[in-house]
């Protein structure tokens, strides 16, 4: 992995207290997109940061052109492909090294407008967010204009989404118009982020279990004459059995490794009921079905009510997991856990 200089990266002219902003660009095959995304980023972005992920194209020298024009320009290049995922922990971990305090990740073939930038940092600088995500979905017109499988499937991974990250007030999981407070990404383990085009998933999935704060903000999706690597078959063969893995995994980790609260309560109750109760009723139904004996009145009664109370267990529990979308601010802690005074010397 090979990098430009980087003596300079400030901007002139920026104030003392301003949080250095750092702008993370994966490039795969960009060649003809990636000086006009470059050049669209205003002043107030510190670092620009541009990861090759081993382009077949001219990609590289394109960038190395304008890194020698502007400063702010930092080229990173992969030997070999790693996929959209891999490239952006690779700049995750180089904006953590500059310093930076806010990172912004868009990608290299200008789907994403740089003019959205204010109103994507806006609640990380005023520290009411940690992750901050663009949603297409808030604009009937721009709707309008987005290919139909993109939003019917879109549609339906947002349900899946939510339920396996947690995040119910999230939309749009597969925008990748994002931006992370320091804070939050710093506690990221950067080794457990999923390396392909499920990478905001996972990292959503990452940010619930330490508790970070996700807001949406509606923005218009443009869509030039670029192609999508991201195909709908990939989509329906690799994502529902990677969201089915979080889902899991975030119940255990949540309710039987991290807390222990009613929703462990009644996951660990109406789980196993609806579970025997359909079993029960399965078994008793085939063989009466089999034989031509009705079953007696007291098994269909038993089936019924060990499935009616596993699902009303069930139900509360998804009421309470409804309720628990963190809502303080990761930065908000540590702000004031450093705030807090000391405690006496007779209670330490």
């Amino acid at each position: 992995m090979t990098s430009t200089s980087t003596s300079s990266f400030r901007v002139a002219g920026r104030g003392p207290k301003q949080p250095r902003i750092a702008a993370v660009i994966p490039a795969y095959n960009v060649e003809r997109e990636i000086g006009e995304v470059i050049g669209a980023l205003p002043a107030f972005v510190d670092h620009i940061i541009v990861v090759d992920d081993a382009s077949r194209d001219r990609s590289s020298d394109v960038v190395r052109r304008l890194a020698q024009e502007d400063t702010r320009v930092i080229l990173l290049a992969h030997d070999r492909n790693q996929g959209v995922g891999g490239a952006i922990v690779t700049g995750f971990r180089a904006a953590l090294d500059l310093g930076a305090e806010i990172v912004v990740k868009l990608d290299g073939d200008g789907q994403m407008d740089s003019e959205e930038l204010p109103r994507l940092l806006g609640p990380l600088l005023r520290k009411e967010a940690d992750y901050t995500k663009g949603n297409r979905f808030g604009d009937f017109k721009a709707l309008a204009r987005m290919p139909y499988f993109r939003r019917a499937g879109n549609m339906v991974l947002s349900f899946l989404a939510k339920a396996a990250t947690g995040y119910w007030n999230c939309f749009d999981p597969t925008n990748g118009f994002v931006a992370i407070r320091r804070e939050a990404l710093a506690e990221l383990p950067l080794d457990r982020i999923d390396r392909t085009y499920f990478f905001e998933q996972s990292v959503l999935a990452q940010l619930y279990l330490i508790g970070a704060v996700v807001h949406e903000v509606y923005m218009p999706a443009r869509y030039g004459d670029e192609s999508s690597h991201l195909s709908i078959p990939r989509v329906l063969r690799q994502f529902p059995p990677r969201l089915l893995s979080c889902f899991l995994r975030r119940l255990v980790l949540k309710n039987f490794i991290y807390d222990f609260t009613m929703e462990s309560v009644y996951l660990l109750i109406g789980l196993p009921m609806l579970l025997i109760g359909a079993v029960f009723g399965g078994y008793h139904w085939f063989l009466s079905s089999s034989t031509g004996i009705p079953a007696h009145t007291g098994t269909v009664v038993i089936s019924a009510l060990l499935i009616t109370l596993g699902v009303q267990f069930l139900l509360s529990a998804v009421t309470i997991d409804l309720q628990q979308v963190p809502r303080t601010p990761r930065c908000k802690v540590a702000e004031n856990a450093y705030l807090t005074p000391p405690l006496p010397s007779s209670l330490s």
